[in-house]
């Protein structure tokens, strides 16, 4: 399980990361882009992942990684069950999330 603290921990350990509202939620953010958000009252979040890594996720356990519905989803938004994920695989994909914003242009 990843609470709130633990998420915003590891978001805000990433160089140059801001937390900033995003509509009813936290979101973080480098350079402006958002990599993830914490959706509270759901208890989850959502990472931006590339989608060959969003598909690995997903496919690993369908229950705690998922796409997001729609459009978003097909583009790598993933939702993740914080009140199932344990955290060194949370670890890993935020850093996955980070990392691919990173490398953008």
């Amino acid at each position: 399980m990843v609470n709130i603290e633990t998420f915003r921990r590891l978001a805000l350990s990433f160089p140059g990361v801001t937390e900033e509202p995003h509509f009813h939620l936290r979101s973080f953010r480098f350079k402006k882009k958002i990599f993830a958000t914490y959706w509270e009252k759901e208890k989850r979040a959502m990472l931006k992942l590339p989608l060959a890594e969003q598909s690995v996720y997903c496919t690993l356990d369908s229950e705690i990684f998922f796409p997001v519905p729609g459009s978003w989803g097909a583009k790598g938004a993933t939702f993740v069950d914080l009140k199932k994920v344990k955290a060194g695989l949370f670890k890993e994909a935020i850093t996955i999330a980070y990392e691919n914003l990173q490398t953008k242009k």
